[in-house]
């Protein structure tokens, strides 16, 4: 990551995922769901749902809503954030490809 100073002040670039920025474990998986999130937030948004509505379109509680959408996620697995998109009308597709080095990468990608 490059580094500058401007105005004497250190700035350094992002890597483009906050969590590996901030040191955070298993940061792949943290920053896709967020993005998973933020592509169901969208959804909500878009189609007009309430929470309550949100969630029953979901199959979550509102609560779990609530909490999902004010950035408590952990307790959510991808695989449900997956399945919460579905059933907002998303359709999902999962591409694996041989990486370019030892281990691969993970990453979400929206059309």
């Amino acid at each position: 990551m490059a580094k500058y100073i401007i105005d004497g002040i250190e700035i350094e670039e992002s890597s483009g995922n906050v969590f590996a920025d901030l040191g955070i474990p298993n940061a792949e998986q943290h920053k896709i769901k967020a993005d998973l999130v933020i592509e169901i937030t969208c959804a909500i948004q878009r189609l007009g749902l309430s929470q309550q509505e949100a969630g029953d379109r979901m199959g979550i509680p509102q609560a779990r809503v609530s909490r999902m959408l004010r950035g408590d996620f952990s307790n959510i697995s991808e695989r449900k954030l997956m399945d919460c998109l579905n059933r907002l009308g998303y359709d999902i597709e999962i591409t694996a490809k041989p990486a370019d080095g030892m281990v691969g990468h993970l990453s979400f990608a929206v059309a």
